[in-house]
Protein backbone atom coordinates (compact mmCIF):
# COMPACT_ATOMS: atom_id res chain seq x y z
CA UNK A 1 0.00 0.00 0.00
CA UNK A 2 1.22 3.58 -1.05
CA UNK A 3 0.89 6.18 1.73
CA UNK A 4 0.35 9.58 0.81
CA UNK A 5 2.63 12.09 1.10
CA UNK A 6 0.23 14.07 4.06
CA UNK A 7 0.55 15.27 7.82
CA UNK A 8 -2.09 16.56 9.87
CA UNK A 9 -3.27 19.85 9.65
CA UNK A 10 -1.93 22.46 11.46
CA UNK A 11 -5.61 23.49 13.22
CA UNK A 12 -6.08 19.84 14.05
CA UNK A 13 -2.86 18.87 15.31
CA UNK A 14 -2.61 22.00 17.91
CA UNK A 15 -6.91 21.09 18.92
CA UNK A 16 -5.02 17.45 19.42
CA UNK A 17 -2.10 18.99 21.44
CA UNK A 18 -4.38 20.58 24.10
CA UNK A 19 -6.59 17.68 24.44
CA UNK A 20 -5.69 15.31 27.56
CA UNK A 21 -3.28 12.90 25.96
CA UNK A 22 -3.68 9.71 28.64
CA UNK A 23 -6.98 8.66 26.90
CA UNK A 24 -4.85 8.25 23.52
CA UNK A 25 -2.47 6.52 26.03
CA UNK A 26 -4.86 3.76 27.36
CA UNK A 27 -5.66 3.07 23.83
CA UNK A 28 -2.45 3.10 22.68
CA UNK A 29 -1.44 0.93 25.41
CA UNK A 30 -4.71 -1.40 25.18
CA UNK A 31 -3.27 -2.11 21.50
CA UNK A 32 0.15 -3.10 22.57
CA UNK A 33 -0.85 -5.26 24.86
CA UNK A 34 -3.23 -7.08 22.75
CA UNK A 35 -1.12 -7.01 19.38
CA UNK A 36 2.27 -7.85 21.16
CA UNK A 37 0.89 -10.57 24.17
CA UNK A 38 1.15 -13.50 21.83
CA UNK A 39 4.11 -12.62 20.45
CA UNK A 40 6.62 -11.28 22.89
CA UNK A 41 7.41 -13.16 26.27
CA UNK A 42 8.05 -11.21 29.12
CA UNK A 43 11.69 -12.00 29.87
CA UNK A 44 11.88 -10.31 26.20
CA UNK A 45 10.94 -7.35 27.37
CA UNK A 46 12.89 -7.58 31.11
CA UNK A 47 15.03 -4.40 29.98
CA UNK A 48 12.25 -2.37 29.65
CA UNK A 49 10.61 -2.90 33.12
CA UNK A 50 9.98 0.11 35.27
CA UNK A 51 11.26 2.37 32.13
CA UNK A 52 9.13 5.72 31.56
CA UNK A 53 8.41 5.70 27.89
CA UNK A 54 6.41 8.61 25.27
CA UNK A 55 5.88 8.19 21.77
CA UNK A 56 5.28 11.76 20.35
CA UNK A 57 3.64 12.31 16.93
CA UNK A 58 4.66 15.54 16.26
CA UNK A 59 2.70 16.62 13.10
CA UNK A 60 -0.72 15.39 14.89
CA UNK A 61 0.44 17.08 17.97
CA UNK A 62 -0.16 13.49 20.57
CA UNK A 63 2.10 12.06 22.95
CA UNK A 64 1.69 8.53 24.31
CA UNK A 65 2.90 7.92 27.52
CA UNK A 66 3.70 4.49 29.19
CA UNK A 67 5.69 2.52 31.48
CA UNK A 68 6.19 -1.69 30.87
CA UNK A 69 5.71 -3.58 33.68
CA UNK A 70 6.31 -7.15 33.98
CA UNK A 71 3.20 -8.15 32.64
CA UNK A 72 2.12 -5.35 30.48
CA UNK A 73 1.99 -2.31 28.94
CA UNK A 74 0.56 0.75 31.32
CA UNK A 75 -0.47 4.21 30.51
CA UNK A 76 0.57 7.28 32.32
CA UNK A 77 0.08 10.56 32.40
CA UNK A 78 2.34 12.80 31.02
CA UNK A 79 5.76 12.66 32.10
CA UNK A 80 8.24 15.46 32.37
CA UNK A 81 10.72 13.19 32.07
CA UNK A 82 10.91 10.14 30.26
CA UNK A 83 13.79 7.91 30.18
CA UNK A 84 12.97 7.08 26.67
CA UNK A 85 11.27 9.63 24.06
CA UNK A 86 10.55 8.41 20.23
CA UNK A 87 9.14 10.86 17.76
CA UNK A 88 8.12 11.08 14.44
CA UNK A 89 5.24 12.14 12.11
CA UNK A 90 2.30 9.77 11.71
CA UNK A 91 2.98 8.96 8.67
CA UNK A 92 6.19 7.54 9.35
CA UNK A 93 5.00 5.88 12.31
CA UNK A 94 2.48 4.16 9.79
CA UNK A 95 5.44 3.25 7.51
CA UNK A 96 7.41 1.84 10.01
CA UNK A 97 4.68 -0.58 11.30
CA UNK A 98 3.38 -1.85 7.80
CA UNK A 99 7.45 -2.35 7.42
CA UNK A 100 7.80 -0.04 4.32
CA UNK A 101 10.40 2.02 5.40
CA UNK A 102 13.70 1.09 7.87
CA UNK A 103 13.97 2.89 11.28
CA UNK A 104 17.70 3.58 10.58
CA UNK A 105 16.73 5.03 7.51
CA UNK A 106 14.40 7.56 9.03
CA UNK A 107 16.75 8.23 11.62
CA UNK A 108 19.45 9.15 9.85
CA UNK A 109 17.25 11.21 7.81
CA UNK A 110 16.09 12.79 10.87
CA UNK A 111 12.61 12.16 10.52
CA UNK A 112 12.91 9.75 13.34
CA UNK A 113 14.64 11.02 16.74
CA UNK A 114 15.12 9.45 20.21
CA UNK A 115 15.77 11.40 23.04
CA UNK A 116 16.84 9.82 26.20
CA UNK A 117 18.34 6.14 26.56
CA UNK A 118 19.25 5.93 23.47
CA UNK A 119 20.61 2.08 24.53
CA UNK A 120 17.14 1.54 25.52
CA UNK A 121 15.70 2.80 21.98
CA UNK A 122 18.37 0.59 20.37
CA UNK A 123 17.03 -2.14 22.54
CA UNK A 124 13.03 -1.17 21.81
CA UNK A 125 13.83 -0.69 17.66
CA UNK A 126 15.80 -4.43 17.41
CA UNK A 127 12.72 -5.88 19.76
CA UNK A 128 10.04 -4.32 17.37
CA UNK A 129 12.55 -5.53 14.09
CA UNK A 130 12.21 -9.25 15.48
CA UNK A 131 8.45 -9.35 15.71
CA UNK A 132 5.79 -9.52 13.60
CA UNK A 133 2.58 -7.61 14.28
CA UNK A 134 -0.39 -9.06 12.82
CA UNK A 135 -2.78 -6.13 12.98
CA UNK A 136 -0.33 -4.27 10.64
CA UNK A 137 0.93 -7.88 8.65
CA UNK A 138 -3.46 -7.76 7.74
CA UNK A 139 -3.21 -4.49 6.56
CA UNK A 140 -0.40 -5.14 4.27
CA UNK A 141 -1.95 -8.01 2.58
CA UNK A 142 -5.20 -6.10 2.54
CA UNK A 143 -3.56 -3.46 0.72
CA UNK A 144 -1.79 -5.79 -2.17
CA UNK A 145 -5.15 -7.94 -2.41
CA UNK A 146 -6.52 -4.80 -3.36
CA UNK A 147 -4.10 -4.00 -6.03
CA UNK A 148 -4.33 -7.14 -7.88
Amino acid sequence: MKIPQLTFPAPLAKLFSVLPQYPHAVLFTGFLNTALSAHIRPQDLQALHGKQICIRMRDAGIEFHFSVTPTAFVARRRMSRPDLTISADARDFLLLGLRQEDPDTLFFNRRLTLEGDTELGLFVKNTLDALEIPVLNLLRRGSEAARI
